[in-house]
């Protein structure tokens, strides 16, 4: 009889801890697992939702709240807020410079994925998006446009005025974990 080699056996009783719900794959080891598709697309759709919902929120805070260069701009009660969102732990999420003269030094692209992100919406594509492992966890991060679309962001950021209709000032950033 041939004997079993330690990678079956090893295999072997991987397998039967599993089943056991003792061991929870890729998780356990660090690694997260690929997310299923139905899971990245309710994953997409709750980043579409949040972006809506965020963007509607500096829309009025501005169009409502914000009549001349002493009131407190949207763009930095945003900052507050998502700060606030990312410790309490429901997901990661930035408010972007992408004119290259951030009103904020806070604002400017962190790492690699945020920089490509930038260039792409500057490129003229609507939405950036990547799965990346984050703690043994699979996560979407996904980063949004952020147009001029009222004269009054003009009033705190000249710069502004000649964009394009349209045109990405600025973007957001997401980190949302897949579940």
């Amino acid at each position: 009889m041939k004997r079993p080699t330690t990678y079956a056996l090893c295999s072997l009783a991987a397998a039967a801890l599993t089943a056991a719900g003792l061991v929870v794959s890729g998780e356990a080891a660090g690694k997260a697992e690929p997310p299923t598709t139905a899971a990245l697309e309710r994953t997409r759709n709750t980043v579409r939702m949040l972006d809506d919902v965020y963007k509607s929120a500096i829309v009025l805070i501005t169009d409502k709240y914000v009549h001349d260069t002493d009131d407190f701009p949207a763009g930095a009660a945003a900052v507050q807020w998502f700060e606030g969102i990312t410790k309490k732990g429901w997901h990661e999420v930035r408010l972007l410079d992408a004119t290259g003269e951030p009103y904020d030094d806070e604002n400017v692209a962190r790492d690699e994925f945020e920089r490509e992100g930038i260039r792409q919406l500057k490129a003229g594509q609507p939405y950036y998006e990547q799965v990346v492992d984050k703690g043994g966890r699979a996560h979407l991060r996904a980063v949004t446009p952020v147009p001029v679309v009222m004269q009054k962001c003009v009033m705190c950021h000249p710069h502004y005025a000649d964009a394009r209709k349209g045109e990405a000032i600025g973007a957001i950033s997401y980190t949302v974990k897949i579940e």
